[in-house]
């Protein structure tokens, strides 16, 4: 079995915690780009190689992009934990925060089951080359898609943006959470099912959430606001999961390049994030679709002709 380096790690965990927010699929990049480098990067960095922690070091990385997350969304994430607590106490769901607690843990649901039933066999039987690059031109299809059946109209309608005016003194995020609560449980838990399709690499946990609150009524900002939050739970417990095998005798020699790659993949997730929710106030997933697709193609053409 070989020791993931430093170099390895910290490039590992800049790519990751990158690409796990953006709409582009972080599992389906960790298994190209390393296929692309070859070398010791191909050798190391294989998740589908018997015995391979690569994997394992993948997911604890994740842990890095939650609390990134964590941190940027620390004020969202106070009001969220405080209503479900009042919620509880109290036997009600009433507030807005108190409702969107109730629809994190109830799209997250879907998604914790298939992960535990399913995440070996979707990761090692397709974490290869090629399977994974058909999934990545996917993934850029199915944004491509979303787009278009919004901008035709095919899709629901969007939710309402505009301000009531007794909500004119609110925080942008506060008027953001209004109206993801005004989603309806069985919504919420639909968003969240579609993160299930990020067990096949190439597919974008991010991108299949947006997609999904695009075609429930969201606008673009609240898609991806509802797709962070949804992000937080899913990515840390799954880290969380794969922890122990890594802080026994078979972690011998990874945790110190597990550290670096774990604060380098909390920087870049914490860039990314305060980027993407600037971008998606105005923008919308085209450009990630169009790479996406390109990217996909190119690196099939290259594994099956080259």
């Amino acid at each position: 079995m070989s020791v993931l380096s430093y170099p390895e790690a910290v490039g590992v965990g800049l790519l990751q915690g990158v690409t796990e927010l953006f709409p582009v699929s972080s599992l389906g990049h960790s298994i190209l780009i390393p296929a692309l480098l070859g070398g010791h990067w191909k050798r190391d960095l294989d998740v589908s190689a018997d015995g391979s922690l690569y994997l394992n070091e993948l997911v604890a990385l994740h842990l890095a992009t939650a609390l990134a997350l964590v941190v940027f969304f620390w004020r969202d994430w106070v009001r969220i934990v405080h209503g479900l607590f009042t919620s509880i106490t109290q036997r009600r769901i009433e507030t807005v925060d108190q409702r969107l607690a109730w629809l994190i843990i109830s799209a997250t649901i879907p998604v914790a089951v298939a992960g535990v039933a399913l995440d070996k066999a979707f990761r090692t039987t397709l974490g290869k080359p090629v399977p994974t690059a058909v999934f990545l031109a996917l993934n850029g299809i199915v944004l491509f898609v979303t787009e278009q059946l919004r901008r035709g109209g095919t899709g629901r309608r969007r939710a309402d943006d505009g301000a009531a005016p007794d909500e004119e003194h609110l925080r942008p995020d506060e008027l953001s959470d209004r109206r993801i609560t005004r989603m309806t449980i069985r919504q919420a838990v639909a968003i969240g099912a579609a993160q299930i399709l990020a067990l096949l690499p190439g597919v974008s946990r991010s991108g299949s959430t947006i997609s999904a609150g695009i075609f429930k009524g969201l606008g673009h900002e609240d898609s991806a606001r509802f797709a962070f939050l949804l992000a937080t739970p899913v990515i840390g417990g799954a880290a969380l999961l794969k922890l122990p095998p890594l802080l026994g005798s078979e972690g011998n020699g990874l945790r110190g390049p597990l550290l670096a790659g774990g604060i380098a993949a909390f920087i870049a997730a914490y860039l990314a994030t305060r980027y993407l929710v600037r971008y998606f106030e105005n923008r919308t997933l085209i450009p990630f679709a169009v790479y996406c697709t390109l990217a996909g193609l190119g690196s099939l053409a290259y594994f099956t002709v080259g």
